[in-house]
């Protein structure tokens, strides 16, 4: 709907309140319920949010190591502006009207620290190129019969998950929990993210859905509020749901794979595939994998953001740990899918289940162009077999900081995003890793308190 749509939409329906909200830079979605009248007046001026919103980390402590905001800018306001066309109802919360905003500007002043502004540039970047990306991202997550105060209450230690052992693909353990399991199918459904899949996967209480591909910003906006929106339907039935990348060290971590794949601009063939070649790869497909492949340790704190992330990619556990790429193989950090001309595409398994979908997707999108533009070869062969062991073409950093300072130093990174969110994208992360190291844990004590 236009503007004039959904205000006649608005006073036929006698709206009384409206909900919206935006993602931070952890992807945390932000924003609050404003009354019919300051939704319109604030349409093309946008709505003031006090910019501390991404000048502190997910726990709300403000950050002392970024200079976009700060107590030396006295955190003013910035205007957060509505996209209509991301509007939908919220089936569980009496159908309130929901948008999606950003701190992107007219005059194409973006905000550097606002995710879906940046993706939208990358977008604008894919669009002029005469191509049209679709994306679509899968997530794992577990479910857990804990509230947010009994888990705080036992200091998150004992945590029950909703349902014991490994059982993946099971149709008897969704059963057990039919009215949530069907409620999170059937509402997400109405809240426009169309669910492809959904399904158990291995390990106690974890499951797995896919959502139907899109264009790539619409895609974003979907798994964005996808992670808000099964956490809100869980906790209908007294679950929590967690999308933390590695919960424990004794089970699989939580994915949140990226496929992708450019089409012409009518969307009528797929640029990816090629029925002469080997395995069914265009020249463009090529270029745009190796531009993954050579930009992935610069970008690699935006496909893993968090330090949990790297907890999650370790050997065996069905994440990536090398450089790599391969037709149909789980084990490498790219998977190339060609099964039918129109099913062609590229899978990115780096990311976690934690990741902001926009800075993933940004990451995915802005890498590929990068090989297609500089025309990259791909000059790296297919790994066979088990890409843990092909360390030919480097491996992923093990942590956090390296991950940052070394995206912080790259040219590549700010030839893409800017020196201005790279400065401060990566600032955030090295403040993470800084809360992170001052923290005694319970392995440090257990270690050490009586033998040292």
């Amino acid at each position: 709907m236009n503007e004039e749509q959904i205000k006649t939409y608005i006073e036929e329906n006698k709206i009384t309140g409206i909900k919206f909200a935006f993602a931070d830079i952890d992807g945390v979605l932000r924003g609050k319920v404003i009354h019919p009248k300051k939704f319109i007046n604030g349409l093309q001026s946008g709505y003031g949010f006090c910019d501390v919103v991404f000048g502190w980390d997910s726990s709300d402590v403000c950050y002392d190591n970024v200079e976009f905001t700060g107590w030396h800018t006295g955190y003013p306001d910035k205007l957060c502006r509505i996209d209509l066309a991301t509007m939908r109802n919220i089936p569980w919360q009496d159908n309130i009207p929901f948008f999606l905003g950003d701190f992107s500007n007219p005059n194409g002043n973006d905000l550097p620290a606002c995710p879906r502004s940046l993706l939208k540039h990358i977008v604008k970047q894919c669009t002029d190129m005469g191509y049209h990306a679709e994306f679509a991202q899968e997530f794992e997550w577990f479910n857990f019969r804990e509230t947010p105060q009994s888990i705080n209450d036992k200091n998150f230690a004992n945590i029950n998950t909703l349902t014991p052992g490994m059982f993946g693909y099971s149709i008897l353990r969704t059963s057990e929990n039919s009215d949530f399991y069907y409620d999170l199918f059937n509402l997400l459904t109405q809240f426009n993210i169309p669910i492809e899949g959904l399904h158990t996967e291995t390990g106690p209480g974890v499951y797995e859905a896919a959502i139907i591909h899109d264009e790539v910003l619409s895609a974003a906006d979907k798994a964005v509020l996808f992670k808000t929106a099964v956490k809100e339907i869980a906790y209908k039935h007294g679950i929590m749901a967690s999308f933390m990348a590695k919960w424990t060290e004794t089970l699989p971590g939580c994915s949140g794979h990226i496929h992708q794949s450019l089409w012409n601009g009518d969307k009528s063939e797929n640029l990816f595939y090629s029925a002469g070649d080997e395995h069914k790869m265009s020249d463009l497909h090529k270029h745009y994998l190796a531009g993954q492949l050579y930009c992935m340790p610069h970008l690699l704190p935006m496909y893993a953001p968090t330090i949990n992330s790297y907890k999650r990619l370790v050997e065996g556990a069905w994440a990536p740990t090398t450089i790599t790429w391969g037709v149909e193989n789980r084990t490498t950090a790219l998977r190339v899918i060609n099964t039918t001309p129109a099913l062609t595409r590229l899978e990115t398994r780096i990311p976690g289940a934690d990741t902001n979908p926009y800075l993933a997707m940004a990451a995915a999108l802005a890498s590929g162009i990068y090989g297609i533009k500089n025309k990259l070869p791909l000059d790296i062969k297919p790994t066979i077999g088990n890409g843990y062991q092909d360390k030919s073409n480097g491996v992923l950093a093990t942590n956090l900081y390296d991950a940052a300072i070394t995206m912080q130093n790259s040219s590549v990174a700010k030839e893409l995003f800017g020196e201005a969110f790279v400065q401060h994208f990566t600032q955030t992360r090295i403040w993470e890793h800084r809360q992170y190291a001052k923290h005694v844990t319970d392995w440090e004590l257990k270690r050490y308190f009586e033998i040292i």
